[in-house]
């Protein structure tokens, strides 16, 4: 079936969408740690979930100050998604955007890992970090691919 340019545009567009909007709600979840973790605990009553709460609550009556840390997590989360409004407006001229996000979201695998040994994370909670590198892809590698169709470069 062949498909107009216009009909790319749009499925281009989607895919963006998916990505901006879920690294802006990924961001905003960063900033009430401390209330979701109490909701969650309350509905899940998971041991790590209550563990992370009771140490998240503990750190924050000592030392607010650290959760700057995830303020700025989110922040860079809001710029990221910022930076994807180039591919929209012109995705062929501004690929390199996708393809940069597609690198970012591979390099979450070994990132939990790594990182989620060095702080203890358990296994289980290393692979649902890992599923938003897997997410992330899956959108924007059909966003290449149809970038690649729009701009006549062969699909690989």
């Amino acid at each position: 079936m062949i498909q107009t340019a216009d009909q790319r545009l749009t499925r281009i567009r989607f895919y963006l969408l998916l990505v901006i909007l879920g690294l802006i709600v990924g961001g905003a979840t960063a900033i009430p740690l401390e209330t979701e973790l109490r909701l969650a605990a309350r509905y899940l009553e998971h041991p790590w979930i209550m563990k992370v709460r009771d140490a998240l609550m503990d750190t924050n009556a000592k030392y607010p100050f650290i959760g700057y840390g995830t303020d700025w997590l989110a922040f860079g989360h809001f710029v990221i998604a910022i930076a994807f409004i180039g591919p929209w407006r012109d995705p062929v001229k501004n690929r390199w955007v996708v393809e940069f996000g597609m690198i970012a979201c591979l390099l979450v695998v070994p990132y939990a890992f790594i990182m989620g040994e060095v702080r203890e994370i358990p296994w289980g909670w290393r692979f649902i970090d890992c599923s938003f590198g897997v997410f992330g892809f899956l959108p924007l590698w059909l966003c290449r691919r149809d970038i690649k169709a729009l701009a006549g470069d062969p699909i690989i």
